[in-house]
């Protein structure tokens, strides 16, 4: 791979800028206000995919008693006996599971879809939003996620859908807002940043600026574009086989794929694919079960809430390494409370504010931190590769986690939940070793960041550097650069 590689993987980019006396000058602050546009398309997105995500993921929840009569009595008809458990099982674990599986497919996709017709969701916020709202642009949509997941279980009460004869129309619901979203998503326009690089248009890409921004001053945001299409310019878009060849980004393209398996294997969809299995596990009463599991998705949105407002206060890294090791906190004590609560029985509240807090830490930040950080470590030229590797693990994990669970509870019962603790805790402790905060830095600081990130391993192997955490060993290199004559 040689030069190639590297001018491929790491665009070569200009110096941060000094006077005539070499002095290192501050990087221009690129910024811009939240405009109605900027608002109504980021919610028009949302409300049309990242909802219908959430919905998916709780949907098959309350109907699972109807869903699993459906088959038997099908089976029955056909054979003249029923399922046993065991097929029966399987056979739901499949349709939990399956939506996944067409989430796959469209990450597989997704890299040729948007070179050819422009961006998608998540790639299509981080590039419109100026960088002081990237972060809370990027975290509305796990808002939607969060209520998408709440429609569910509202829906899903029994004085609504969630009777034996609704439940097909409960499963179509789907079809309002994604109808919604494809009658008002042409009335805005195509990421500025990918009119520019991509098409080359200029002026569709001013004129998307003006419009995204609400001024008619876009200069500067215009040439920061201009500066990272200049660095591509002799750099063509790459696969995922180069990008996971290429050692010049080898550190983001390894944060982006172990925060996005840590994302579905932290058990977040195991708890929103069976709430009311692991509620009537904890010995919460069957008619109480319905309300507990309403409850619980009031609260996740409130903590998205709370992320999307407070991630450009508190930046990325925090949200997310306090989410995961919340989730690992709760999820093993979820693993105490039903070993405890055959001689405890006020454990089974417990129980429910360990899920709470589950979800409560995922929608704080794991929720949507991972599909943020995809669009902010890349540049242009590698950004649809990561997110078809990022979004193709994600997919796939999800499927792994919604068929596997119910067999690996029924193999080890309360120490399931175990696994998925670790997961989170692991996860955590990664974001905090590698990955760098990202808040209020444009792509090409954030490439730079980890172009200084791959000299320190010979430093580490030589014990010439103290490993304490990425923020400060990038305060560290900050500091060094500004030392510099």
């Amino acid at each position: 791979m040689g030069e190639k590689s590297q001018a491929r993987g790491l665009p070569s980019s200009p110096h941060p800028q000094t006077d005539e006396k070499g002095t290192l000058q501050p990087s221009r602050d690129i910024s811009g206000r939240l405009t109605c546009p900027l608002l109504s398309v980021t919610l028009l997105v949302s409300f049309g995919s990242s909802m219908l995500y959430g919905y998916n993921l709780a949907v098959v929840n309350s109907p699972a008693v109807h869903i699993k009569a459906f088959y038997n009595a099908t089976w029955s008809q056909r054979y003249g006996h029923g399922l046993p458990p065991g097929p029966l099982t399987l056979l739901y674990s499949l349709t939990v599971s399956i939506f996944a599986l067409g989430g796959l497919g469209g990450s597989l996709l997704v890299g040729m879809l948007v070179a050819r017709y422009g961006s998608v969701v998540p790639l299509y916020l981080g590039e419109i939003a100026p960088k002081n709202l990237r972060g809370f642009l990027g975290l509305l949509p796990s808002i939607f996620i969060c209520l998408g997941v709440f429609c569910a279980q509202v829906l899903g009460l029994p004085e609504l859908l969630g009777q034996d004869r609704y439940w097909p129309l409960f499963l179509a619901v789907v079809a309002i807002p994604a109808s919604l979203q494809l009658l008002l998503l042409h009335c805005f326009p195509e990421s500025p940043r990918f009119l520019l690089i991509e098409r080359n248009d200029v002026c569709g890409s001013t004129e998307a600026l003006r419009r995204f921004l609400g001024t008619s001053d876009v200069q500067e945001v215009l040439e920061e574009m201009k500066e990272e299409q200049r660095s591509l310019s002799l750099v063509q878009t790459v696969s995922v086989w180069q990008l996971l060849q290429e050692r010049s980004v080898r550190w983001q393209t390894l944060s982006v794929a172990v925060v996005n398996v840590g994302m579905q294997l932290s058990g977040i969809d195991a708890i929103w694919f069976y709430t009311n299995t692991i509620f009537r596990n904890a010995g919460i009463p069957e008619s109480q079960i319905p309300y507990t599991t309403v409850g619980t998705g009031a609260i996740e949105v409130v903590a998205g809430l709370i992320g999307c407002f407070t991630i450009e206060k508190l930046g990325r890294r925090p949200l997310i390494i306090t989410g995961f090791c919340a989730m690992g906190t709760c999820l093993a004590g979820i693993t105490g409370c039903l070993l405890l609560q055959a001689a405890l029985p006020w454990m089974r509240y417990v129980a429910v504010a360990c899920v709470v807090g589950i979800i409560a830490g995922f929608c704080m930040g794991p929720a949507g931190v991972p599909f943020l950080m995809t669009a902010e470590l890349f540049t242009q030229s590698h950004r649809s590769a990561a997110y078809v590797l990022g979004g193709s693990l994600n997919w796939l994990c999800n499927f792994t986690i919604g068929f596997i669970f119910p067999f690996l509870q029924m193999s080890t019962g309360a120490f399931s939940y175990l696994v998925f603790c670790g997961v989170c805790l692991l996860v955590a402790l990664y974001v905090y070793l590698i990955v760098p905060e990202t808040k209020n830095k444009t792509f090409m600081e954030i490439s730079r960041v980890f172009a200084a990130r791959q000299p320190l391993a010979p430093l580490c192997h030589a014990g010439m550097l103290r490993l304490r955490g990425y923020g400060a060993v990038e305060s560290s290199l900050e500091g060094s650069e500004h030392s510099l004559p």
